[in-house]
């Protein structure tokens, strides 16, 4: 077998088989294959695109193509969540403690953020001495003793995908339907969990900009999902405006627990219990409306934030800052951002405010970028709300002042205040599975 036959045969639009696929991820995995006949691969499938069988071995193969967690000893129980990235999206630190409390097994794999999304681990990591490093082996022990676990990436898992997505990235193949699925699939399939939901976001915020594309996404990687005998769903949700009131790392965790505490921030709690519901039907074989009372009753009853607790306790973190979460704004500089005139806030920009929460010191332009932990920004108002001159509309942090400096004039077109109120948007898009 010859990689430039591969090449060609999908250069004419042709489909490829298992074995010339796991030649080629072997290959390159191995260092066997060079990055410029990938990159004419990369180029043909772009064009050519790949059909669901192909899409789905290629995913299964890039899954193997490293380590791969065995949950199987924990059971059909095992669940995973899939966000695509979002502003203020901090739905895992809700959503996980939820599920595991009602009785599923929430045994994540996270990453970190690059650029104006937000990354999970990131979020964890400004608890004090929280420990997101955990061995395969503490991993599969704390999930099966408490039910949750949630940790960054460990061993090599999925290399052929994460040599082949920086290679996309500087071969302008970023933005193909059948390797974005599979990039996200093969991690979901190495991390092990037997259901996966799924919360693809469109709009301003998001990687995908049109509840088209991220509805053709969505599908794609449920079928890939169940060609790999996994139960798997998915959510279509509105990132065009931010996801609750704060974004940033600490900002966004001391969020997440004033909701698990019973704080009802509107549109993050709404998707919070959907995402809670559809894992716990997939997991526990419930219905819809029993899925709905249940992920309602473990935050009304406490139990949703216990295990939060239990969580952060089981991997080392600081519990009084989840006891009391004003210890994390303790030596921070702010800026208030007032409203120039009266009426409403027709616009609220997702990604002008994550462009501007990474200059603050909250996200990376590139991996090396050092977090502060502390910065980000708090909205006082949401879009539709009314605000009266001079009134505060946002708060912004940072470690750094001359940050608050910097971004005094990015921050006036992040929002648009009108006469008239807007037209109320739905969160979740559309289903599917």
């Amino acid at each position: 077998m010859r990689m430039n036959d591969i090449i060609e045969k999908k250069k004419e639009g042709k489909p490829l088989t298992r074995s010339e696929i796991h030649y080629f991820v072997k290959g390159y995995t191995n260092n066997v294959i060079p990055d410029y006949q990938v990159s004419a691969l990369a180029m043909a499938v772009w064009f050519n695109k790949m059909t669901k069988e192909e899409t789905a071995i290629l995913t299964d193969e890039m899954a193997k193509s490293g380590d791969m967690l065995d949950l199987s000893s924990l059971g059909d129980k095992t669940v995973d969540k899939h966000s695509s990235g979002g502003i203020g999206d901090k739905t895992t630190l809700i959503v996980a403690p939820i599920v595991a409390a009602a009785g599923c097994i929430v045994a994540k794999m996270s990453g970190k953020g690059l650029g104006f999304t937000g990354g999970t681990i990131d979020k964890l990591e400004s608890i004090p001495n929280f420990n997101t490093s955990v061995s395969p082996n503490d991993f599969i022990k704390q999930a099966k003793n408490i039910g949750i676990v949630l940790a960054g990436q460990t061993g090599n898992m999925a290399p052929c995908d994460k040599k082949l997505y920086a290679l996309r990235d500087v071969t302008a193949t970023v933005d193909c339907m059948p390797l974005i699925a599979s990039s996200i699939m093969s991690k979901k399939l190495a991390a092990g969990s037997k259901n996966i939901v799924l919360d693809v976001k469109c709009g301003s915020g998001a990687f995908m900009k049109t509840k088209e594309d991220a509805t053709e996404l969505a599908k794609e990687m449920v079928q890939i999902g169940r060609s790999c005998n996994r139960n798997v769903s998915a959510f279509i949700t509105d990132m065009s405006t931010p996801l609750g009131f704060a974004i940033g790392n600490s900002l966004e965790v001391k969020e997440a627990v004033d909701v698990l505490k019973g704080k009802n921030v509107k549109d993050l709690k709404e998707i919070s219990i959907e995402l809670s519901a559809e894992m716990i039907s997939l997991s526990l074989k419930k219905s819809k409306d029993d899925s709905i009372r249940i992920a309602n009753e473990m935050i009304d009853s406490g139990k949703a934030y216990q295990k939060f607790l239990e969580m952060v306790m089981a991997q080392g973190g600081d519990i009084s800052y989840i006891e009391d979460t004003s210890l994390f704004l303790k030596d921070v500089c702010s800026y208030e951002v007032k409203a120039n005139r009266e009426g409403f806030i027709y616009k609220l920009d997702a990604l002008t405010l994550g462009k501007i929460s990474v200059v603050l010191g909250a996200g990376r332009n590139v991996k090396t970028d050092k977090i502060d932990y502390n910065a980000g920004i708090l909205l006082l108002k949401k879009r539709g709300d009314r605000v009266h001159k001079n009134e505060t509309v946002m708060v912004l942090y940072s470690s750094n002042k001359d940050k608050l400096n910097d971004v005094k004039e990015m921050v006036v077109s992040s929002f648009e205040i009108r006469d008239i109120e807007p037209v109320n948007k739905p969160l979740i898009l559309n289903y599917i599975n």
